[in-house]
C-alpha cells in the first residue's frame, strides 16, 4: 500500500521544533487534554452544552434535559465540578448548577462549528 501522507526522509526545521518544544514546557497541556477527556462524554457534553442555554439549572433539570437519572445527573454533574467546570451552590433541598469558567461557551459553540444560540 503505497501512503503518501507521511515524510519520504527524516528531516526537520531545528529553530521550529526548538522553539515549539520551548512553549509547550510553559504551558500546562495536561490540564487542556482533561478537559477535553471529561467533556468526551455525550451526557457531560449536553450537560455543559445546556448551562450554555441557561446561567443555572437544577440537578433534576439537567436528567430531564439529557435523559437521564437524577442519580445519573448527579455523577456527571460530580465530575464537571471536580474538573472546575461547574460550581453549584444549594437552595434549601435543591442543588443548581452553572459554569465555573467562562472558556467552556466559546468551546462549545467552537466545537459546534455554527452560530449556536449559546
Amino acid at each position: 500500500m503505497n501512503d503518501n501522507s507521511t515524510c519520504e526522509i527524516y528531516c526537520y526545521d531545528e529553530e521550529k521544533v526548538n522553539r515549539i518544544q520551548g512553549a509547550l514546557q510553559k504551558e500546562n497541556l495536561s490540564r487542556v487534554a482533561q478537559l477535553f477527556k471529561v467533556l468526551a462524554d455525550e451526557n457531560r457534553a449536553k450537560i455543559a452544552f445546556a448551562l450554555c442555554q441557561d446561567d443555572e439549572l437544577c440537578v433534576c433539570d439537567i436528567a430531564n434535559i439529557i435523559g437521564s437519572t437524577v442519580a445519573t445527573a448527579s455523577h456527571h454533574l460530580r465530575t464537571l465540578h471536580k474538573q472546575g467546570i461547574v460550581k453549584y451552590r444549594k437552595e434549601g433541598k435543591l442543588a443548581f448548577y452553572s459554569l465555573d469558567t467562562p472558556h467552556i461557551k466559546p468551546l462549545i459553540v467552537m466545537a459546534l462549528g455554527v452560530e449556536a444560540n449559546v
